[in-house]
This record gives structure tokens, sequence and C-alpha cells, in this order.
């Protein structure tokens, strides 16, 4: 069975990364899909958020890491996917997901969303919180794969 892993990954944490790591073992197969949202203002370009995800997830054979944008239950269906992941850090994930897999089942209904819960020592994570503490020069290296931590050093000129 094939899961989708949608998300912006701007950028990538090692939540992230757990949960693709854990789902690989659980599907056998997964598709981490960065969206392309016009409405969002991304730190990283496209391509280099691809790249970043890339480098991160090489050591895992039936990843694959591509890009979309539109309807994420459209997406799942053209890579052939019926089950999109979502990770949940805490409840106020849960409201906003739950709203958004109700949505997608009122358009797919042969589309499941399930949800992983973070790695309790990652659940502080957010690619947000990230940014944030790189902006100000904190260390990053424990929230992020290697050259995601480099690529933000560059970002912040530090």
């Amino acid at each position: 069975m094939k899961a989708l892993y949608p998300g912006s990954f701007d950028p990538l944490t090692l939540g992230h990364l757990d949960l693709i790591e854990r789902a690989e073992r659980l599907f056998g197969e997964l598709v981490v899909a960065v969206l392309q949202n016009p409405s969002k203002q991304a730190s990283f370009p496209l391509e280099q958020r691809l790249s970043q995800i890339r480098q991160a997830t090489a050591h895992l054979e039936t990843v694959e890491v591509s890009c979309f944008d539109g309807l994420t239950v459209d997406f799942a269906r053209r890579c052939d996917s019926t089950v999109i992941l979502r990770g949940l850090r805490a409840m106020s994930d849960f409201e906003f997901e739950l709203q958004i897999a109700h949505t997608n089942r009122s358009l797919a209904a042969e589309v499941e969303t399930l949800f992983l819960a973070t790695a309790a020592h990652h659940s502080f994570l957010s690619s947000s919180v990230v940014k944030e503490v790189a902006r100000f020069g904190g260390d990053v290296r424990h929230m992020v794969p290697p050259g995601v931590a480099d690529d933000l050093a560059r970002l912040f000129n530090r």
C-alpha cells in the first residue's frame, strides 16, 4: 500500500523525518509531496525543499519525493495512493487536521486520512519554530537534518 505525506516542509524538521521513516515501515511505499501553495510565502524555494527532503531520505529506498498543486486528494489519486498521512503534535493540531480530513473525505471517499502521533521528543517542533530560532542565531541542529541546518544558517547569514 502506498501512502501520501503532503506538506509545505518549509523547512523539513526531524519531526517530519521521524514520521517519514515510521510511515515507510508501516506502508512500504511513501510519497512525500511538497505542496506548491501560492498563498504562502516560503522561506525556501520549491526545488530547494525537494532537495532537502531527498537528501534527508536518501537512506529510505521506497520513499518518493514529489510536488503538487491543487487538491491533495486529486494528487493522491494521481499517485495511486488511498491513504493521506498527517502528523499530530498536540490537540490543537487535531482540530485543524480533522476538519481537513473530513473535507478530503467529502471530495474523495476512497481516500482515507490516517494520523500518526509525533514522537514525544519532537512534539515541540514546527517549521515556524525552527525558522524563528534560526533567525535569531539559535542552534537548530537538534531540530532539523544537517543539510537543512546548513541551509538555514545561509538563509539567515549565520
